[in-house]
C-alpha cells in the first residue's frame, strides 16, 4: 500500500493531494507520509458511494447479514500485526493495546448484522378496521464518520457496522495522526460491493466539506467538545442527524467501604490507560475523608509500578500523541500546583525520555474547584484528587461539571452502588469495574459530552429513518371524507354534532 492514497472498495487509489510527514511521537522520526485528498477527489468519491448505496439498500436483510458476517470472518482471520505496529508508531499506543483494539472489532459486525435482520419495523394496533398500520425503517443514504486518533479502528467500526447494517454507504475521515493504520485496516472491506465504503484522509477542511455536502446524509463524530459543537451545528444546518461523542472529564468516587487495593489498581487503569488519552479516562477522583490517605498511598504505589517508554517495547505508558497535547497537560498541572495542589507523584518529563512527548503518570491531591484541571478535559496521564466528607458530598462534587460522559465508583455497599447509578449525571456508570463497554448497550454522554448514542439498538437507529405506512387492503369510501354530511354542521339554533 502506498502512503499517498485513499481507499474506495475494493482497493486503493493514488491521490493528487498535499502530502504530510507522519511523525512517531516516541522517537520524532518519520513513519511515512499521508495525503490530504483534493476537493475534486472527495466529490468524485461521494458520488461513487451514493451510487453503490442505491444498490446496497435494495439487498435483502438476510443477504446483507451474510455479507457482514463474511466481513467479520475476514477480520478474524487476518494478520493485523503490521496495522498494530503502524498504530503504535503513529500515535504511541502500547502494542498490546493496539492489537487488542483490532481484535475486538469483528463482533460488532456480527451483532449489527443480526440486529438489523431481526428488527426492521413495528405493526401497530390499528385505528380503523380493514387497515394495516406499521412503521418500517430505511437507510439514510451515505454516512460520514469523522474519527479520533485514540481508538481509530474500534470506534470507526462501531458506527460503520451499524450504518452498513442499516443499508447505508460509508465515508470515513481518519484522524490525521492515525491515517496510515486506518488505511492499512481498510483492506478488510475489499469484499464489500464496489464503491460502498471509502476512507478519505484529510484535515479540518475535508471534514467540513463532507459534513456540508448535499450528498451525505448522516454524521458520526468523535473528538473534542469544540469540534463536536461545530459538527453538530453544521449537520443541523443541513438537517442531517448526527451522533456526537465529545469527550469528558470522568469522575470516580472512592467510597468509605471500597476495597482499597482493588480501588487503587482500578484507578490506575482508569486514569492512565493509553496515557490518559481515552474519552472515558478517570480525570477526577473524589475520595471520602475516612479512607483518603490510605487510598492515596495505595494509588501512588500502584502508579509507580508502571513502565514508561516506546509503545513497541514492554511499557504500559507510551508518549502523548503530540507536543500540543503534552503542553496542555503541563499547563493544567502547573496551574493546579500554583493554586495549592500537592504533587504526589509524576509531574515531569521522565528522565532519559526527553525525545518524544512523554510525561509521567501524575497524581495531584488537595485539588479545588478554582483549578482549571477540574473543569477542562485533561486527555493525558494526570488525575486530580479531591478529599470529600462523605458519599453524598462525593456525588454532588462529581456532578459539578459541564461534562457527563462516564462516571465510576468503588464501593462494597449495595445501597451506595444503586444510589450512585441513579444519581451520577453521566451517560454511563461503572461500579467496581471502570471503562467497560458492551456492543448491546448504548455508549454516549450527557451534557457537553455529546448527542445520540453508539452501540446497541440506539446505535443502529442513528443510521436509519422511520416511515409510517397505512395500508387499507380493500379500498372503500371512508365516512370522514369530503363532502361532509349536512348534519355535521351546526343548524341555525346552534345544534349539530358534538364531535366529527
Amino acid at each position: 500500500m502506498s502512503d499517498l492514497c485513499y481507499y474506495l472498495t475494493p482497493g486503493f487509489h493514488q491521490s493528487q493531494g498535499v502530502a504530510h510527514d507522519v511523525i512517531d511521537p516516541a522517537t520524532l522520526g518519520v513513519v511515512g507520509q499521508r495525503v490530504e485528498v483534493t476537493g475534486a477527489e472527495a466529490e468524485a468519491v461521494i458520488a461513487r458511494v451514493n451510487l453503490a448505496q442505491k444498490a446496497w439498500k435494495r439487498v435483502d436483510a438476510k443477504t446483507r447479514a451474510k455479507i457482514l458476517h463474511d466481513l467479520a470472518g475476514r477480520i478474524e482471520a487476518a494478520d493485523f500485526r503490521a496495522c498494530a505496529t503502524l498504530m503504535s508508531r503513529e500515535m504511541g499506543k502500547p502494542w498490546p493495546e493496539a492489537i487488542g483494539e483490532i481484535a475486538n472489532v469483528a463482533p460488532i459486525f456480527r451483532y449489527y448484522a443480526e440486529m438489523a435482520r431481526d428488527e426492521a419495523g413495528k405493526i401497530a394496533g390499528t385505528t380503523q378496521i380493514g387497515s394495516t398500520q406499521y412503521v418500517r425503517y430505511e437507510p439514510l443514504g451515505v454516512s460520514v464518520h469523522i474519527m479520533p486518533f485514540n481508538f481509530p479502528i474500534l470506534l470507526m467500526c462501531w458506527t460503520v457496522a451499524a450504518s452498513l447494517a442499516a443499508g447505508n454507504g460509508c465515508i470515513i475521515k481518519p484522524a490525521e495522526a492515525t491515517t496510515l493504520s486506518t488505511l492499512e485496516f481498510m483492506k478488510v472491506f475489499d469484499g464489500l460491493p464496489e464503491g460502498l465504503v471509502a476512507c478519505l484522509p484529510g484535515g479540518r477542511a475535508l471534514g467540513e466539506a463532507l459534513v456540508g455536502s448535499d450528498h451525505t446524509h448522516a454524521v458520526a463524530f468523535t473528538g473534542s467538545v469544540a469540534g463536536g459543537r461545530a459538527v453538530a451545528m453544521a449537520a443541523a444546518a443541513k438537517m442531517k442527524p448526527a451522533v456526537i461523542e465529545a469527550g469528558g472529564s470522568d469522575p470516580m468516587v472512592i467510597a468509605a467501604s471500597a476495597p482499597l487495593e482493588v480501588a487503587a489498581a482500578g484507578a490506575v487503569t482508569a486514569a492512565f490507560h493509553m496515557s490518559g488519552q481515552v474519552c472515558t479516562s478517570t480525570e477526577r477522583i473524589y475520595a471520602v475523608d475516612a479512607i483518603h490517605d490510605a487510598f492515596i498511598a495505595a494509588f501512588v504505589a500502584e502508579t509507580q509500578r508502571l513502565r514508561i517508554g516506546n509503545g513497541l517495547g514492554r511499557h504500559e505508558i507510551g508518549p502523548l500523541v503530540s507536543k500540543a497535547a503534552r503542553d496542555k497537560v503541563m499547563r493544567l498541572v502547573a496551574d493546579a500546583i500554583a493554586k495549592g495542589a500537592k504533587l504526589e507523584c509524576g509531574g515531569r518529563i521522565p528522565p532519559g525520555l526527553e525525545t518524544g512527548w512523554f510525561y509521567e503518570p501524575t497524581i495531584l491531591t488537595g485539588c479545588s474547584p478554582d483549578m482549571e484541571i477540574l473543569s477542562e478535559e485533561i486527555f493525558g496521564p494526570v488525575v486530580a484528587v479531591v478529599r470529600v466528607a462523605d458519599f453524598d458530598a462525593a456525588i454532588e462534587a462529581a456532578n459539578d461539571s459541564p461534562f457527563g460522559l462516564g462516571a465510576s465508583i468503588f464501593t462494597t455497599s449495595l445501597e451506595e452502588a444503586i444510589e450512585a447509578s441513579e444519581r451520577l449525571e453521566a451517560g454511563m456508570v461503572w461500579v467496581n469495574n471502570p471503562m467497560i463497554d458492551n456492543d448491546a448497550l448504548p455508549f454516549g454522554g450527557w451534557k457537553a459530552s455529546g448527542l445520540g448514542r453508539e452501540l446497541g439498538r440506539q446505535g443502529l437507529d442513528a443510521f436509519r429513518r422511520s416511515k409510517m405506512v397505512i395500508l387499507d387492503h380493500r379500498p372503500v369510501r371512508q365516512s370522514w371524507w369530503y363532502p361532509y354530511p349536512d348534519d355535521w354542521f351546526p343548524d341555525q339554533e346552534g345544534g349539530g354534532r358534538k364531535h366529527s
